[in-house]
């Protein structure tokens, strides 16, 4: 997962500051267990905690480059997929590579392109860029908006972190909400570029924003269109079964132990049986996770979101699939646990959530980082396709809101 924060001031040596960086970084400890590293140069420092994925030795940060005018550093969170045929072309273009990382890909890249560097990027990543040469920061986020980033404009810079925490941490950033964020709060509705805390935006998906001494400047690289959808059902069908494999097979790459979240649902066991299948290819088995409670199979009770129980469509599953499947069984008791429950609203930011689901994923989580460091999920498939109970009904979609 990775956590990066960073601090910018222009008019002042953050190298003196390393005490106030390090307590930034350090509240992204559990963002990134494996490693932690600093950098700081003139009016630029760098955090960053790492969820080691690829090239376990290679891949540390925050990465750096000189050039002839200036250094120019990197602190990265995510996974660029296609970092494979990008190294190629740069490769093709006289860069020359140390590491086998997709974070030296993305710093290369930008040496090459700029801020272009993000149109050309396959994945999921929120990361800054201290270019030295020209005495900028430049902040990019993914096109969906799938890593959080967050930023703080200071009198004489910027903040920024992978989470609120980060920046909190700074002493020049206070924990206050005003009313703006209050109704962010409360009404569980999402505003772009709003960070809920007094003085912080979001570098929304999709978005570059440069800081520089005449101030923030943002530009979107990408946004979602509406357009007409002219393919037939079968050629349709057989887009959406190519770009499922493509994405599967690449979010399969890593150099740590991998597995699937495995509900029963459409999303969860069309992406296991995908993996199993790709991995099944090379001698491999996948293995799969899913989350049960104590008691529900023989009290479920059916309601409007849920009629049947989950497990024995998981087990189907997992018996077709022939993956390696565990089922993680949790108690009321560990649901209740107050230090869990404090643990989750503090990975939130905010006292804000969805009670005993949120519990129940950090134990499911807990218990699989045991095992695995990568987990593919079928997370947003509702949102793509159309999966939520709003979407057959009549009076929505007679409405004249969106979606």
């Amino acid at each position: 997962m990775c956590g990066i924060t960073g601090w910018i001031s222009f008019d002042r040596d953050l190298g003196t500051e390393a005490a106030a960086l390090d307590a930034m970084t350090e509240t992204m400890a559990c963002r990134g267990p494996d490693d932690r590293g600093t950098w700081a140069q003139g009016p630029a420092a760098l955090g960053h905690r790492r969820l080691a994925i690829i090239d376990l030795p290679g891949g540390r940060q925050p990465m750096s480059a000189d050039t002839p005018h200036g250094s120019v550093a990197l602190v990265y969170s995510g996974e660029t997929y296609n970092f494979t045929e990008l190294r190629r072309e740069l490769t093709g273009r006289g860069h020359r590579f140390t590491t086998d990382s997709d974070t030296e890909v993305v710093l290369r890249g930008y040496l090459e392109w700029g801020d272009r560097v993000a149109e050309r990027l396959n994945g999921m990543y929120a990361f800054a860029v201290w270019d030295g040469r020209e005495d900028k920061l430049v902040m990019i986020r993914d096109r969906m908006g799938i890593k959080p980033f967050f930023y703080h404009p200071t009198p004489d810079g910027v903040l920024f972190g992978s989470e609120p925490k980060a920046i909190l941490a700074n002493p020049l950033a206070s924990a206050r909400v005003t009313l703006d964020g209050l109704r962010e709060l409360f009404t569980m509705i999402k505003t772009p570029g709003h960070a809920v805390w007094d003085g912080m935006a979001e570098v929304e998906p999709g978005t570059v924003v440069t800081v520089d001494r005449s101030g923030v400047h943002r530009r979107v690289y990408w946004e979602l269109e509406t357009r007409p959808h002219t393919d037939d059902r079968d050629t349709t069908v057989a887009t959406v079964r190519s770009l499922l494999d493509d994405i599967v097979r690449r979010q399969l790459v890593a150099d740590v132990p991998r597995c699937t979240l495995l509900s029963g649902g459409l999303d969860s066991s069309a992406m296991t049986a995908l993996a199993a299948r790709q991995l099944g290819a090379h001698g491999e088995k996948v293995r799969s996770f899913a989350v049960d409670f104590v008691g529900q199979s023989d009290h479920f009770v059916a309601d409007e979101l849920r009629g049947t129980p989950d497990t024995p469509f998981v087990h189907d599953v997992a018996r077709s699939a022939h993956t390696e499947h565990q089922d993680i069984v949790l108690d009321a008791q560990a649901l209740a646990d107050p230090e869990i429950r404090a643990k989750v609203i503090r990975a939130r930011d905010l006292p804000a959530g969805f009670g005993d689901m949120d519990a129940s994923l950090y134990l499911l989580f807990r218990a699989i980082r045991d095992q695995s460091t990568v987990a593919l999920s079928g997370e947003s498939a509702d949102e793509v396709f159309g999966g939520y109970l709003q979407f057959f009904d009549e009076e929505a979609r007679r409405g004249g809101t969106f979606p």
